[in-house]
């Protein structure tokens, strides 16, 4: 399964803004697979980008060469950045991984799928036409439904409560392994671990 370049792509809204909102956890996670090394903005796409391994490999050899971005565009229009980065990088389809968040998991909830629809999922929408395929990984983040009656596009881009902060951590930690072991062991594996909590 790891053969080949992969490219991890965290979904979100760019500026500070909408840093640290429900919309943006695909960036955090992204972020935190970088262990520290700064994405830097492209010079072909409009995204920030960083250049590592992931994961480990059977054995104790470091894990296959992954691309990691976040788009500098707005969640709509995830797809040019992603589509241009995976021509630039010769990377297929099946090795893109898409975070993002759900609000129709609970929070803290993680599943992940090849293909399949959008879920009204504006940024998925997009990547999709961009790609001209639906047949890429997406590692859904539960983020949970707004409370009463709120409008769930107010909801997406509120940051998390602070009462939320641990769950949250717990799932972006989740998702760095997923992420980890869709790359080194393939989809199956990392949904033979997490699917089963939830």
């Amino acid at each position: 399964m790891s053969d080949g370049t992969w490219l991890v792509v965290g979904l979100g809204n760019p500026g500070p803004r909408y840093a640290g909102t429900r919309h943006n956890i695909g960036e955090v996670v992204v972020e935190a697979l970088a262990r520290g090394e700064k994405l830097k903005a492209h010079g072909r796409a409009q995204a920030r980008v960083v250049e590592t391994r992931l994961g480990t490999l059977p054995g104790g050899a470091p894990g296959p060469r992954a691309v990691l971005a976040v788009p500098l565009t707005y969640m709509n229009t995830s797809g040019g950045p992603v589509a241009g980065l995976a021509r630039y990088f010769s990377v297929e389809p099946d090795h893109v991984v898409v975070v993002h968040d759900d609000l129709d998991l609970d929070l803290g909830r993680l599943k992940l799928k090849l293909g399949g629809g959008e879920g009204g999922h504006n940024g998925l929408r997009s990547i999709s036409a961009s790609l001209g395929t639906k047949d890429y990984v997406r590692v859904r983040c539960g983020i949970g439904r707004p409370p009463g009656r709120q409008d769930p596009a107010d909801y997406v881009l509120e940051p998390f409560a602070k009462r939320e902060r641990t769950e949250v951590e717990l799932l972006v930690g989740d998702a760095e392994d997923a992420v980890g072991l869709v790359v080194t062991e393939g989809l199956e594996a990392a949904q033979a671990r997490f699917h089963p909590r939830g």
